[in-house]
């Protein structure tokens, strides 16, 4: 999603984009976690440095997203 829209997000913008595009029930799974909440997607991301900084806030990169 991040991807995608090419924005730049602050934590607040990315949790209002989760939760307008999945619901605020919404759970996520990685390959290496599960049952995340919206905020906790964002706190296992942005632990993981799948977040790129930028002057905007942070956006993601194709360089740094799992695809398996």
């Amino acid at each position: 999603m991040m991807v995608e829209s090419g924005k730049a997000y602050t934590r607040a913008s990315l949790l209002d984009d989760i939760i307008a595009k999945f619901g605020s029930g919404a759970r996520f799974f990685t390959c290496s976690a599960e049952d995340l909440t919206p905020e906790g997607i964002i706190s296992f991301l942005e632990a993981r440095g799948k977040f790129v900084p930028g002057e905007a806030g942070f956006q993601a990169s194709p360089d740094v997203v799992c695809n398996h």
